[in-house]
């Protein structure tokens, strides 16, 4: 049997022995610290997990009351000096939020008449078209506080803490008033509730619930405007777009091209350059491109001009900074052999040329076979005489013929099917799919739509309506499309194949070619 307290009575005795015993810890006592021990060691591991996640999902790690605070970011001075006049190539959105700017200068007026402000507007369009500059230049022309927050920054771990945000935000906002609300990529928390995915206590469907419930709350006389940009419109909860909302929906499309010369020039405004640049050349040669793609040329042409030593920006600059933008940079240390370098001058040359001998295609501006960082061995480029909004069934099908040419040429010259031509491959076959499944231009389906186009600003993915039968169809209609393209894209090189010869070899020696010189070979064989 064990006695513990054997050893203390022993001492206490007097009684002598050989053997130590050791001093032992009262096991109250022990227990005791050890329990101490246990609960000072908890708490600092939650403090500095509460740190931790405060600084992570609260405002700066302040502290507890930081949890739930917008990080919503806040320009007051007009807007660090954007205005209208910072914004081109979007005339009509800015006649649209010209009002806004009107109501928060003026609102008396509006109340007078018995008219109801306007709560909100969503701007709607491609990335890179100014929706957050145009917002920006709203609160600098009424020169009221700007509150500026992404979407994604309302979207918690925590159930709650994104309402939380909302009702912060709106606080603020109510605060400050009169002002502009301006929340980006509204898409990540106002999406469609329609049960797949989102359960009754969702974080998100609860953010957007408040997000709701502020926006039907608050009172418009306040002189708080809501702006929201979106590139998914499609995807939005249909209770966000109701009227009391967001009143108003905004387009904010790609540049035309009267659009794409002033923002050109508006940004070339900051450069130092040469008086004698062709603006609308530029804007003819960048169909499609945003805003945000035409600044960066202007940028990556002045950068072009420090690597060259020169003081001041020219013409040639621009046109090489937009190949360099929508092809990349040259790739001038590429080791290509004399071969496939003749296959690539071939297969350039014969999209070039079947161009040229088609109406209704847009004129040869270059010809290249420098190789490019995004990839392309070489390209072919045209640049349409004037700004088009249609196109016709035969431009469309002569447009199969050319992207058809470059492999066309190859198999007429060397007998054989490179890799050169799946971009080309691709092109076509969505465009003869488009014809047929989207524009009624197929004999055999007629004008029937079998394809609905999806985020319509952001590429357009079409997804097909019809049972699997008529895909099958489909399928075998694009295949005799791009086939009785191919033949006529052949039966033109045949015919010009001298032309042919002469020009690749032409672009074999001097790797790149203007559109000029193409055509003065060319007019040697007519």
């Amino acid at each position: 049997m064990e006695d513990p307290f054997l050893a203390n009575r022993l001492i206490e005795s007097g009684a002598k022995t050989d053997r130590v015993f050791p001093a032992q810890l009262n096991p109250i006592l022990g227990n005791i610290i050890y329990m101490v021990s246990m609960v000072v060691l908890f708490v600092v591991m939650g403090q500095l997990l509460s740190r931790t996640l405060f600084k992570k999902f609260g405002d700066g790690g302040v502290g507890p009351m930081s949890f739930g605070k917008s990080n919503a970011k806040i320009y007051v001075k007009s807007t660090d000096g954007i205005t209208f006049d910072n914004v081109e190539g979007q005339d009509e959105a800015k006649e649209a939020l010209k009002e806004l700017v009107d109501f928060l200068h003026s609102p008396k007026k509006y109340t007078d008449i018995g008219a109801k402000l306007p709560k909100g507007a969503l701007l709607v369009g491609p990335p890179g078209t100014g929706k957050t500059l145009l917002a920006q230049a709203v609160a600098g022309e009424a020169n009221v506080p700007f509150f500026s927050i992404s979407g994604s920054e309302f979207v918690e771990m925590f159930v709650g803490l994104g309402a939380a945000k909302v009702r912060d935000l709106f606080k603020q906002a109510q605060e400050k008033a009169p002002c502009i609300v301006f929340i980006d990529e509204i898409d990540t928390i106002g999406k469609k509730r329609d049960g797949a995915g989102f359960s009754g206590n969702d974080e998100r469907e609860q953010t957007l619930n408040q997000l709701l419930s502020e926006m039907d709350g608050f009172d418009s006389k306040l002189g708080v405007v809501i702006l929201a940009a979106t590139n998914r419109p499609d995807s939005l909860d249909p209770a966000l777009l109701r009227p009391g909302r967001f009143d108003r929906r905004i387009p904010v499309e790609l540049p035309d091209l009267v659009g794409r010369e002033k923002i050109l020039k508006l940004h070339a405004k900051k450069v130092r350059r040469e008086a004698s640049i062709d603006y609308k050349q530029i804007a003819l040669a960048t169909a499609g491109a945003s805003g945000a793609d035409l600044a960066n040329m202007i940028n990556e042409a002045a950068l072009r001009a420090v690597r060259q030593g020169r003081t001041a920006m020219t013409q040639k600059d621009i046109e090489e900074s937009v190949e360099v933008v929508l092809a990349g940079y040259e790739r001038k240390n590429a080791v290509i052999s004399s071969k496939e370098k003749e296959i690539i001058s071939y297969h350039e040359v014969g999209h070039a040329l079947v161009a040229a001998k088609q109406s209704n295609s847009a004129p040869v501006h270059k010809i290249t076979i420098v190789p490019r960082t995004s990839g392309a061995l070489g390209y072919t480029m045209q640049v349409d005489e004037e700004e088009k909004f249609l196109m016709s069934k035969d431009e469309l099908f002569n447009k199969i013929v050319t992207l058809t040419g470059g492999r066309s040429a190859e198999e007429l010259i060397f007998g054989v099917a490179t890799t050169g031509a799946s971009n080309d491959i691709e092109q076509a076959t969505k465009i003869a799919k488009s014809m047929i499944t989207r524009f009624g231009m197929s004999e055999e389906f007629g004008f029937v739509a079998m394809a609905e186009v999806n985020n319509r600003y952001l590429g357009g993915d079409a997804t097909m309506t019809v049972s699997d039968k008529t895909a099958y169809d489909i399928d075998l209609a694009v295949k005799k499309l791009i086939e009785a393209a191919h033949m006529k894209a052949i039966d033109i090189l045949k015919e010009n194949i001298n032309a042919l010869h002469e020009i690749a070899n032409y672009l074999l020696t001097r790797e790149t070619i203007t559109g000029e010189e193409f055509m003065e070979i060319l007019k040697k064989y007519e």
